[in-house]
C-alpha cells in the first residue's frame, strides 16, 4: 500500500508519521485501539467515502470517512480543525479515533464506548454497537 506522511493534529500534538492511504489503521494505532474496530466504525459511518456528509434531524451534519458530528467543531478549531479539514481522509481518521479513545477512557474498552461513538441515548448506543459487531464478525474478528 502506497505510504505518505500523516500529521496528528490533536491534543496539542503534531506528531509525524508514516501511514497508510486512508490513515485508519495508523490513527487506531496512534490511539492504541484496535485497527479492525475503527475500520468497521468507518465503513459503517460513511462506507469508507472521506467525502460523505449527513443532516441530522438535530441540525447537526455527520463530516467524511468517520462522520464527525459537527458539535465536535467549536472544541475541534481550538486544534486548528475545521469543518474542511474533516474532508481530509487521515484527519477525520484521526479525529475519529480521538474521540473514540475519549469515549474509551469515559466508558472502558465496553460496546457502550462503541455506541457512544455513534449517539448518546442507550438504546441507540446498544444498537449501533451490534452494527459494529456483527461488521466485526463478517469480516472474521
Amino acid at each position: 500500500m502506497t505510504r505518505l506522511t500523516c500529521v496528528a493534529l490533536l491534543a496539542g500534538v503534531a506528531a509525524v508519521a508514516p501511514c497508510h492511504a486512508d490513515c485508519l489503521d495508523d490513527a487506531a494505532t496512534f490511539r492504541h485501539i484496535n485497527s479492525q474496530l475503527v475500520r468497521a466504525i468507518a465503513q459503517q459511518e460513511s462506507g469508507m467515502r472521506a467525502d460523505a456528509t449527513a443532516m441530522n434531524s438535530d441540525g447537526s451534519e455527520d463530516i467524511g470517512l468517520m462522520q464527525i458530528n459537527s458539535s465536535w467543531l467549536p472544541k475541534l478549531a481550538r486544534y486548528g480543525i475545521r469543518r474542511e479539514h474533516l474532508f481530509n481522509a487521515c484527519v477525520n481518521a484521526y479525529v475519529g479515533t480521538w474521540i473514540l479513545a475519549s469515549n474509551i477512557r469515559e466508558f472502558g474498552p465496553t460496546w457502550k464506548a462503541v455506541g457512544a461513538y455513534n449517539a448518546r441515548s442507550t438504546n441507540k448506543q446498544l444498537v449501533y454497537a451490534n452494527l459494529i459487531y456483527r461488521r466485526l464478525q463478517r469480516a472474521g474478528h
